[in-house]
């Protein structure tokens, strides 16, 4: 009995030792195949220089095998070189040169998440998901992200020739002149005299404090008779994840607003909202469109998520992917996909989406014109006349040149509607949670 117990532990020994042997086989094999692998990358990169058909440098050669190597990763990844390091940090704080777009990549051809307002790109009627295949000619298949943007970049007043695919239209030339691009990442006006309409077009610094000020003068000027929000996101491509969070938390009491998940689940961080909603629970109506993406959708997720909101519009783009900025020797930096973003519920937003609670394509709506012969108590002989036909003409005249003006947004109508519906379905059980306890303090 001994003598075959001795025999199963000289048997699980020799399996546990060989395993050991083998994982450190394989790490050995593994080390030696990256050796092997960079011996081949300085080969490549020696007869390159030698046998390349123009000159070229280890500095171009080197930036462009880290920038292939994360490119390789996944459309955010990239190595940003100074100049490209400067640019970006000069587009997070609002002020940068160039078209106004912000692009991915997309199979190879260069796709347009969405146009920023009042940019030369928007005012030349670019549009989310419209492709850009040549740029002053030249076609972008084969340039990297960064060596796109560096073509559409230059100096302000300069102009630059793209050509625009889209769905269901022959291709078509832009002509654009770049200009200094200021982004004001929040405006606010009250519409049909109760609503507050809030535009947010990017998610820069300090933008939560911006939309705080916003909430608080129209409830000032309105004198508390604020009947709800409409926040607009549309083509907004996102921005700083601290600011998703904190305009997130301006209009949550409590719980989770975001978190982000990596590969080591230890490293899991989740962002919670704190007391107090700025807008004391009126009804909010958030706009969402294709061009709607990253920081937009952590906000539209997370209202979503706490029923604190109704999404509107069309199904975002899908970017819910975190990236780090590593700062790098010699100015430069590396942009690394590090985790991905989940919205209170456990959604993943990545390649997926936030869904509107209400489906709304943008659509051009006209009057119907009716030549019937419609006859109403106006019209009758001896009809008695209203007292107050001269005040409710004013305000139909208001009320008319107003809707005039955002007719011309389909999706816009819709939401501030809906935000008028859902403001007096609140008054309706207000008043009648009121009758009730009325009722019951009669019983006693």
């Amino acid at each position: 009995m001994l003598k075959k117990k001795l025999f199963i532990y000289a048997v699980a020994g020799i399996l546990f030792t060989g395993c050991v042997q083998a994982k450190a086989d394989k790490k050995a094999a593994d080390e030696i195949n990256t050796y092997e692998l960079l011996n081949i990358f300085g080969e490549v990169m020696e007869r390159t220089k030698a046998s390349y058909v123009e000159e070229t440098t280890d500095k171009k050669l080197i930036e462009a095998a880290i920038n292939g190597m994360l490119t390789s990763l996944d459309p955010h990844s990239s190595y940003l070189n100074e100049e490209d390091f400067k640019y970006m940090e000069e587009q997070t704080k609002g002020k940068f040169g160039g078209l106004g777009i912000e692009i991915t990549m997309e199979n190879g051809i260069v796709k347009i998440i969405s146009p920023i307002d009042d940019t030369p790109a928007a005012r030349a009627g670019l549009k989310a998901g419209d492709y850009i295949t040549d740029i002053d000619g030249k076609s972008v298949i084969g340039l990297s992200l960064n060596e796109v943007v560096s073509k559409l970049r230059g100096k302000v007043g300069t102009r630059v020739k793209i050509t625009v695919r889209r769905v269901n239209k022959k291709p078509f030339d832009v002509t654009l002149k770049r200009d200094e691009i200021k982004v004001k990442s929040v405006k606010y006006e009250v519409k049909n005299d109760d609503i507050l309409y809030v535009r947010i077009s990017a998610f820069n610094a300090d933008i939560d404090q911006d939309i705080e000020k916003a909430v608080k003068e129209t409830q000032k000027k309105l004198k508390n008779k604020l009947s709800g929000i409409v926040i607009d996101m549309r083509n907004n491509p996102g921005g700083l994840l601290d600011q998703a969070v904190k305009v997130s938390d301006l209009f949550l009491e409590q719980g989770e607003i975001v978190s982000t998940r990596s590969r080591n689940e230890e490293d899991t961080i989740k962002y919670s909202a704190t007391p107090g909603d700025i807008a004391n629970g009126l009804p909010i109506v958030v706009m969402i469109n294709e061009g709607s993406a990253s920081a937009s959708e952590i906000v539209s997720g997370a209202l979503q998520d706490h029923h604190r909101a109704v999404i509107l519009g069309q199904k975002s783009f899908g970017k819910g992917s975190v990236q780090t900025l590593i700062p790098l020797r010699n100015n430069a930096a590396m942009r690394i996909t590090t985790a991905r973003y989940y919205t209170p519920s456990g959604r993943s937003i990545q390649a997926k989406g936030i869904e509107p609670d209400v489906a709304v394509k943008q659509a051009k709506v006209e009057e119907i014109k009716s030549y019937d012969l419609n006859i109403s108590e106006a019209d009758l002989k001896g009809a008695l006349k209203n007292e107050q036909a001269n005040d409710n003409k004013k305000v139909q005249k208001d009320g008319t040149d107003q809707a005039q003006k955002d007719a011309q947004d389909y999706q816009l109508v819709r939401a501030l509607d809906l935000v008028k519906a859902l403001y007096l379905y609140g008054q309706n059980d207000a008043v009648a949670a009121n009758d009730n306890q009325k009722k019951e303090q009669k019983a006693k």
